[in-house]
C-alpha cells in the first residue's frame, strides 16, 4: 500500500477501530471489510485505537448510518457522495438496491482503496481532492443528493470549508449534507487527541454551532445537530461521564444535518 502521511494517515484510525469493534462480543458495528484490510496489510493498530477515539468513531458511525438510512427511506433513489471516504464501507451497510454511491478522496487514497473496494454498477470512485472544482462533473444526478463529510472539515481552514460548500452549491440541487463538526476548543488540541497526535495531521477549524456554518454559504440551512455524546453515553461508564461532566462534555464532535439548494418542503 502507498504510504499515507498527514491527514491521509488519519483514515487508518476509523479503519482500526471498526475492525477492533467488529471482533468484540456484542459489537455495536460490524465491518468485516475493515477486519480484512487490517489483516491483509498486517497493520499495527495500537497507535490508532485508543478509548476515546474508539467510542467516538463507533458513535459517529452509528449516527451517520442512521441518518443515511433515514433519508434513503424517504428518497430511495438518491445519489450519495462520501467525501474523504478513506476505507469506509458504508455503502454495504445502507444499500437499498437502487441508490447510486460515489466515494471521493485523494488519488493515492483511492489507489489504496481500489485494492479492497472495486467499482460496481452503482458504486463509483473519484480520485480527486474535495477542493478540486471538477469532481462534480463525474457525478450523475439523482432524486436527491446526500453528501457525507465524516472526519473531514476539521482538517480544513474556514476558507477551504467555504470553498467546498461553494463547489457543492454550484453543482447540486436538493442537497442533504451530513457533516461532522468539531468544537473550537477541540480544534486547538491536535497534540492532545489520543490518536491524531500519533499522526502528522493537524486540526484547523471548529465551530460551536452549525448555525455558524450557515453563514459560510447562502442557502445552507441547519436542520438538526446531535452530539456524539448522545450515543457514547449508552455504552460505558466513561462515555457517560464524558457526556455529563460540564468541563468536558462540550469537547465532543457533532453530526450536523443541513440542506442546500433545497426546493421541496421539510427534509
Amino acid at each position: 500500500m502507498i504510504p499515507l502521511k498527514g491527514v491521509q494517515e488519519t483514515m487508518l484510525i476509523p479503519l482500526a477501530i471498526k475492525a477492533s469493534e467488529t471482533k468484540r462480543p456484542n459489537a455495536r458495528i460490524h465491518d468485516l471489510k475493515a477486519v480484512e484490510i487490517i489483516e491483509t496489510l498486517n497493520l499495527d493498530t495500537s497507535r490508532y485505537d485508543k478509548f476515546m477515539s474508539h467510542e467516538g468513531v463507533v458513535a459517529r458511525t452509528i449516527l451517520f448510518d442512521e441518518a443515511v438510512r433515514r433519508y434513503l427511506k424517504k428518497y430511495p433513489r438518491s445519489v450519495c457522495i462520501s467525501i474523504g471516504c478513506g476505507f469506509d464501507s458504508r455503502f454495504s451497510r445502507v444499500d437499498n438496491g437502487v441508490l447510486t454511491w460515489y466515494d471521493l478522496d485523494f488519488p493515492e487514497v483511492i489507489c489504496a482503496r481500489k485494492q479492497f473496494f472495486p467499482e460496481q454498477e452503482r458504486v463509483h470512485l473519484i480520485a480527486k481532492s474535495a477542493l478540486d472544482s471538477s469532481w462534480p462533473l463525474e457525478v450523475k444526478k439523482g432524486e436527491k443528493t446526500i453528501i457525507l463529510l465524516e472526519g473531514v472539515l476539521m482538517y480544513f481552514n474556514e476558507e477551504e470549508v467555504r470553498q467546498l460548500l461553494r463547489i457543492i452549491k454550484d453543482n447540486f440541487a436538493d442537497v442533504i449534507l451530513l457533516a461532522e463538526l468539531m468544537p473550537p476548543i477541540s480544534a486547538k488540541g491536535s497534540k492532545l487527541h489520543d490518536t491524531v497526535k500519533n499522526t502528522e495531521a493537524t486540526f484547523k477549524w471548529g465551530v460551536k454551532s452549525g448555525k455558524e456554518v450557515e453563514k459560510l454559504c447562502d442557502g445552507l440551512k441547519l436542520v438538526d445537530e446531535k452530539s456524539f455524546n448522545c450515543e457514547m453515553k449508552k455504552h460505558s461508564l466513561r462515555g457517560r461521564l464524558f457526556a455529563s461532566l460540564p468541563v468536558i462534555r462540550n469537547f465532543n464532535d457533532r453530526l450536523a444535518i443541513f440542506t442546500l439548494n433545497w426546493r421541496g418542503q421539510d427534509v
